[in-house]
């Protein structure tokens, strides 16, 4: 079994603290702070870490099952909009949409779709955020 780590640390109080993140790999070290998580500030924040890890764990899972299928794509490209808000007193992610285009030679539509929901359901990250509302939209280009 595979184990991925990663840390972060937060110096200060909420408004005017900051934090860094680092991903065990070494492929990602950035900085994170109030403002990058509810303002537009320099830098990352957990939402959009998670947002790059489910699109790459998508387009992994969409590639693989379409593969299997015998219809291997030439590229997958996946977009996630990760929506984080207010939530009756503390913060949540409401919904995740996954925006995919696949160029995928003689496939049609019906299949496509159908791989494609399968993919948003048995990707790992998907199943780790199965109490988030996640919804997809998938084009055959």
């Amino acid at each position: 079994m595979a184990v991925r780590n990663a840390d972060a640390e937060w110096s200060g109080g909420l408004m005017n603290g900051s934090g860094h993140m680092k991903l065990g790999s070494g492929a990602f070290d950035g900085p994170f702070s109030f403002k990058t998580r509810m303002e537009e500030g320099v830098g990352t924040n957990p939402e959009e870490l998670i947002g790059a890890a489910h699109a790459g764990c998508f387009s992994m899972q969409f590639s693989a099952m379409l593969e299997h299928a015998g219809f291997p794509p030439d590229k997958i490209h996946t977009a996630a909009k990760v929506f984080f808000g207010p939530d009756g007193g503390g913060f949540s992610i409401s919904k995740i949409e996954l925006t995919t285009e696949g160029t995928v030679p003689g496939i049609d539509d019906a299949k496509f779709q159908e791989l494609a929901a399968g993919a948003k359901a048995g990707c790992p990250v998907s199943k780790a955020l199965a109490g988030t509302e996640i919804t997809l939209d998938a084009k055959l280009v």
